[in-house]
């Protein structure tokens, strides 16, 4: 897509006639700012809606990112618990203990989510309604609170703030003051980023809040690519990590503030497989430029770019990027027109783990909601374990 495309206004759409089903795009984008949500609805009656077409019609009617609508759907893996019973030959009502389980400690620590020494259901599911996931996403928002750097580490200095500003400069900290420090009062001022209509619209257009283009599945053959490193060097093509490892692909980009956060638990990710896979970090669109959707929180921070309009624009914004999160694996710049972005559904932020035989063997919801670090790692882990086994074999 371009970066500049035609918007038509939420009034505009509702006074479009009703009477005519319009003919189905054949992919989604600007063209269906002519229709109501009702005709496109009808347009695809009995066929599939496409992602993009489903968040255009979440918006239209008003509704929000949040991570339970439109496109934001639960990541697709090969691997699942049935899959991981059948290969212990257990029963799935049945739980995976150390003495059975067929791959290393390191491998039985990162299934066993919960730590009570046996590998169940419970402790692959990463749905919302999870305990342990509800319980993680609390202690996050405490986290994310207390980070007011917002790169997903907590300091010395961030701790003693928290306790001044928390105690209003006392010697402790009471339940109540810590409860309301970390809960903000209700109201605007809480959400002071929050988009309009027409904000939400232009960014879905121009791929800022997530490519139209939904990228492989599982089970498909992963699109090569050839990018060029950051610093400079031989460009990498993904086909050459390919053969002998599986590769993990991560997509962000600098104002995208929940990747930002998030991407320390990718480092700590790949520092556990380096040996084992290979990981490639793709440097996609703006999710939130001064010229899109901007956030206060970015502006606080010092992150304020405009959506760069050529490479070496990019290129720049990259190197700021990088200078805040320090990544220690390679970071790959996409080309201007999110060739590979668009390839991947790579925008804002999202996860894949790519099996050696070049297919994907995981894929992670859309970012932000969907970018989970260790659902990932256990994908990964997986794939591995199969690996082993079928060399045992």
């Amino acid at each position: 897509m371009g970066n500049s495309l035609p918007l038509v206004s939420g009034q505009e759409v509702a006074q479009k006639t009703e009477s005519t089903i319009p003919e189905i795009p054949p992919a989604p984008g600007p063209d269906l700012l002519k229709y109501t949500p009702e005709q496109i609805e009808a347009a695809y009656e009995g066929k599939t809606m496409p992602e993009a077409v489903s968040m255009y019609l979440v918006i239209a009617r008003g509704g929000q990112l949040d991570g339970r609508s439109g496109w934001f759907r639960p990541s697709q893996s090969r691997f699942s618990w049935p899959w991981l019973a059948e290969l212990h030959k257990v029963e799935p009502e049945q739980g995976i203990s150390r003495d059975v389980f067929l791959g290393n400690d390191a491998m039985f620590g990162r299934l066993d989510r919960d730590r009570d020494g046996t590998i169940k259901a419970s402790d692959l599911d990463w749905s919302d309604n999870n305990p342990w996931v509800m319980q993680s996403q609390m202690i996050t928002r405490v986290f994310r609170r207390m980070d007011k750097g917002g790169d997903g580490r907590l300091s010395r200095e961030e701790l003693d703030a928290f306790f001044d500003a928390a105690s209003s400069g006392g010697n402790d900290v009471l339940v109540e003051q810590f409860r309301d420090y970390l809960i903000p009062p209700p109201g605007p001022a809480s959400v002071p980023d929050a988009p309009s209509k027409e904000i939400l619209i232009k960014g879905l257009m121009e791929g800022e809040i997530g490519s139209l283009h939904e990228g492989p599945a599982v089970g498909e053959k992963a699109p090569d690519f050839e990018l060029k490193p950051l610093q400079g060097g031989k460009p990498v093509r993904l086909s050459e990590h390919l053969g002998s490892k599986p590769v993990v692909l991560v997509f962000g980009n600098f104002t995208c503030g929940p990747f930002r956060f998030n991407y320390q638990a990718v480092e700590s990710v790949h520092r556990r497989h380096s040996d084992e896979a290979n990981f490639l970090l793709v440097y996609v669109r703006e999710a939130h430029p001064t010229d899109g959707w901007s956030m206060t929180s970015n502006e606080k921070l010092g992150v304020s770019v405009a959506q760069p309009k050529s490479y070496e624009e990019r290129n720049a914004v990259a190197q700021q990027c990088a200078a805040r999160l320090n990544p220690s694996m390679p970071l790959l710049v996409d080309e201007i027109d999110d060739r590979t972005g668009n390839a991947y559904s790579g925008m804002p932020a999202r996860l894949y783990v790519i099996a050696p035989d070049g297919t994907v063997a995981y894929k992670s919801g859309r970012g932000p909601f969907g970018f989970k670090a260790e659902e990932m790692e256990q994908s990964l882990v997986m794939l591995q374990l199969e690996c082993c086994t079928r060399k045992a074999d």
